[in-house]
């Protein structure tokens, strides 16, 4: 099996997997009861958090624990919004944002927010001037992607994050949820950034697992009522073995994230110059340092992307069309249409996303099926 779809989910590290099983086998205690058992939960939930925090140069107050990215961004978008409704209901996210942070934010408008798009270029970069123009003195909160999901384009959060100097009331929420491991935490995490969203099962972590920065003195309406855990503002036990594991795989990412991006750049260069070089192939992502070396997303003229996706699958060849949380409902890729690329085109659209469990070897056997692959539909293609 070859397995190209490591922006979609990763197969977490076998080390991540024992720490999960023993953690779940020793500490049985919930962090919130008093006695021993309880204290002992509490304080390896602790150590993990700290452990992150020190990972992304953060403190551990600022660390909260979630079930993933999708429930991060609605904690944020939601959470913000109602915590700063007073001060106004403008709220501008980019166009090519994932579904987590769209659909919330169209469901605050049924709440009477306002939501404007800031628009992308050609290539799917954020247009900042663009974007300036768009804030205004109602405006409560900037919500910009670190790295887009469906072509691996890098978003100029730092230069947005020099922007919002200026709107110092403007809460700016970043999706890292792509970024981790994959670019220096600076590039994304700036001073200005006031909240970020994280997914454990995108780093090799369990699925299930995520967490939120939220910046000390930040405010954020909690979306889950009960017990009160972390800090009051995010009520349900939390699953310690696997945020002991999350902090596990965090770790193991970042020790070792240069050596594995520098492979994975040679990988994706390698495949981008034969894609480039075939008629009729077109690609969507770009192979500079503005996009992650990680994602790499093409399609054939003529040929639906569900199909080209299909047709890897007979050949143990695993990817997917752009994002698999829309793919499999049947969306057009929204980030291809938002560049100003034609719908018949973005229909054709894959993804190849990469991570350290993929070699040459893979690389090389997959372009041996593709061009089998390719010829074989050229009838289709007319």
């Amino acid at each position: 099996m070859i397995y190209f779809d490591n922006a979609a989910t990763t197969m977490p590290y076998p080390d991540v997997l024992k720490t999960y099983q023993e953690v779940a086998q020793k500490i049985i205690g919930n962090p919130s009861s008093l006695h021993q058992l309880g204290s002992q939960a509490s304080r390896i939930l602790e150590a993990a958090r700290k452990q992150i925090a020190d990972l992304i140069g953060k403190e551990p107050d600022e660390i909260f624990f979630t079930s993933g990215g999708t429930e991060s961004d609605n904690w944020v978008i939601k959470g913000v919004a109602l915590e700063k409704m007073s001060f106004g209901k403008h709220i501008i996210i980019s166009s090519i944002e994932h579904p987590a942070v769209t659909e919330s934010a169209k469901s605050l408008e049924k709440l009477g927010f306002e939501i404007d798009y800031a628009p992308v270029d050609k290539n799917g970069f954020v247009i900042v001037e663009k974007l300036a123009e768009l804030l205004r003195k109602d405006t409560i909160l900037v919500s910009i992607m670190a790295i887009n999901n469906e072509i691996g384009a890098i978003q100029p959060i730092q230069e947005i994050a020099s922007l919002l100097t200026d709107w110092p009331k403007i809460s700016f929420h970043v999706d890292a949820v792509q970024a981790i491991g994959k670019l220096d935490t600076a590039l994304f995490l700036p001073d200005r950034v006031d909240y970020a969203s994280f997914s454990g099962h995108k780093f090799h972590a369990m699925r299930g697992v995520g967490f939120i920065y939220k910046k000390d003195g930040k405010m954020i309406s909690p979306l889950l009522s009960g017990g009160g855990q972390e800090k009051q503002l995010r009520s349900t036990t939390e699953n310690v073995p696997a945020i002991v594991a999350m902090a596990k795989a965090l770790r193991l990412v970042m020790d070792q994230k240069d050596i594995v991006n520098q492979n994975i750049k040679h990988m994706k260069e390698v495949l981008y110059q034969a894609l480039k070089d075939t008629k009729d192939v077109v690609l969507f992502s770009g192979n500079s340092s503005r996009f992650s070396p990680h994602i790499l997303t093409f399609g054939i003229k003529g040929i639906r992307g569900e199909v080209l996706v299909h047709a890897f699958e007979e050949h143990d060849i695993y990817l997917s069309t752009t994002s698999a949380c829309s793919s499999r409902a049947g969306k057009i890729a929204g980030t291809l249409i938002s560049m100003g690329i034609e719908t018949n085109l973005a229909q054709t659209a894959v993804r190849i996303s990469l991570s350290d469990s993929n070699n040459m070897a893979e690389i090389e056997q997959f372009l041996t099926v593709f061009h089998h692959i390719y010829e074989k539909m050229e009838k289709v293609r007319g």
